[in-house]
């Protein structure tokens, strides 16, 4: 007879965990099923190591910028190594919270990979567990291209097991890991390149963020070409590798290739046929406004199901599932409109709502657009000048605020209280209305003619 729990979770990131744990306040028995460490990609091999490297990309600038603001500073080099142990000793301290984090919400650990033998029912290393409610949360795995030469490169993961600094690095992608890692890697000494399939990086981001990183990178000094296709990777007699491209360009002397050409649904091993459960052409688990599956009593949430691959998405989903099936909530879930972002290029982007030719494409000519760009205070004194760049999207009579885009330092961490106004409905006059603080660049947002 299986052990039988209300509800168990199959992925033990930020979603399974968060699904589980909110679940569990409303007495309900749950588990959670993980074979590798708790916390996800967010924790392990994306979002936290990935900020603290961006820390560490932002202070070599700082500390390039010092001179200009009168300190006297030599660099005298920096420990990739000592960085990189700071790092994961970090992480190992989330991992292990985890392990309290489910003890103390009475939420049992399952180690080892799951499948399903039904609707009901999954197998974990040879024991058999049901529930009623099962919610795969399993995220998603870096893409290798089906290239020859492709085991020589690395992707993302690979890039956080780096034990030295690469000196010559070719990034292949246009999203947001290859543009994060490239900044890192160039701001930590590294010389990158970047290598783009079509003309633009960040291609579903607002036109004025794609232009200004762009513009920023190249002036870092990072090469970006666009419109290139690798062929193939080789390595030579020396170890170093060799970028082939389709057009036979050739980049070599290369210490590493970095593959960021997407991600893919983890989902083979789960046998979800058993259970009933499709997938789309993408291998993404469809889900309708609630996490539903098309099978009664199995859900989907995070990035298994494409939509929005974020971690905090992941966790608001999880645990508005867990409020809807346990905590008398019927209408509890997740509205994916108006989610911000933030992208940790260097410098970093904020973007929340519509782009500007989304809302065009949805409003026509009632769309109204506010856009400034400027140098922030800051590098008024600095040699390498950092541009700031704003927009607001409006539609309608009353100029409501569909779409905010910003890139330029402290992005970031302006953005979050900007998006609670849009989510609330914010009309330009409202910005209008409010107060600037001065001198800061998110005043800019409250000022824009």
């Amino acid at each position: 007879m299986p052990k039988h729990y209300d509800l168990i979770a199959i992925g033990g990131g930020s979603g399974g965990l968060s699904v589980a744990e909110r679940a569990s306040k409303y007495g309900a028995k749950c588990a959670v099923v993980e074979a590798h460490k708790l916390g996800g990609t967010c924790v392990n091999v994306g979002c936290v190591p990935k900020k603290v490297m961006w820390y560490g990309g932002t202070l070599a600038h700082i500390l390039d910028e010092a001179g200009d603001y009168g300190f006297d500073i030599s660099r005298n080099g920096f420990d990739w190594t000592a960085l990189v142990e700071k790092r994961e000793d970090y992480i190992r301290g989330i991992n292990d919270w985890y392990h309290t984090y489910l003890g103390d919400a009475d939420v049992d650990e399952i180690v080892g990979y799951a499948r399903f033998v039904d609707s009901h029912t999954i197998e974990v290393e040879g024991e058999r567990y049901s529930a009623e409610h099962i919610v795969i949360a399993t995220g998603g795995s870096p893409v290798v291209p089906d290239i020859s030469g492709a085991e020589l490169g690395i992707t993302s993961d690979g890039f956080f097991a780096l034990e030295k600094r690469p000196g010559r690095v070719a990034v292949v992608g246009a999203g947001y890991i290859a543009v994060e890692v490239a900044g890192v890697l160039n701001a930590l000494g590294s010389e990158v390149s970047l290598y783009l399939r079509k003309e633009h990086l960040l291609r579903s981001f607002d036109a004025m963020l794609r232009e200004a990183l762009m513009e920023e990178m190249l002036e870092d000094g990072i090469n970006i070409f666009p419109r290139t296709q690798v062929s193939h990777v080789e390595k030579q007699g020396d170890g170093a590798l060799t970028l082939v491209c389709d057009q036979g360009q050739l980049t070599e002397g290369l210490d590493a290739v970095i593959w960021a050409i997407g991600r893919t649904p983890n989902t083979a091993g789960l046998d979800l046929a058993s259970a009933g459960i499709r997938v789309d052409n993408m291998g993404y688990i469809p889900v309708d406004a609630y996490q539903n599956t098309q099978v009664k009593g199995v859900y989907a949430l995070g990035d298994i199901t494409g939509q929005s691959a974020l971690t905090p998405v992941a966790i608001a989903a999880g645990r508005r599932l867990g409020d809807r099936l346990f905590g008398g909530q019927p209408e509890r879930r997740l509205e994916y409109e108006n989610i911000p972002t933030v992208i940790f290029s260097h410098p970093p982007i904020g973007s929340v709502g519509l782009t500007e030719g989304e809302a065009r494409e949805q409003h026509g000519e009632a769309v109204k657009v506010y856009q400034t760009r400027f140098t922030s205070m800051y590098h008024a004194f600095t040699e390498r000048k950092v541009k700031t760049a704003m927009k607001l999207v409006t539609v309608g009579s009353r100029e409501k605020i569909v779409g905010c885009h910003i890139i330029g330092p402290g992005s970031d961490e302006m953005l979050q209280g900007f998006a609670v106004a849009i989510r609330m409905g914010a009309c330009k006059k409202d910005f209008d209305d409010t107060v600037a603080i001065h001198p800061t660049s998110s005043e800019e947002l409250v000022t824009m003619r």
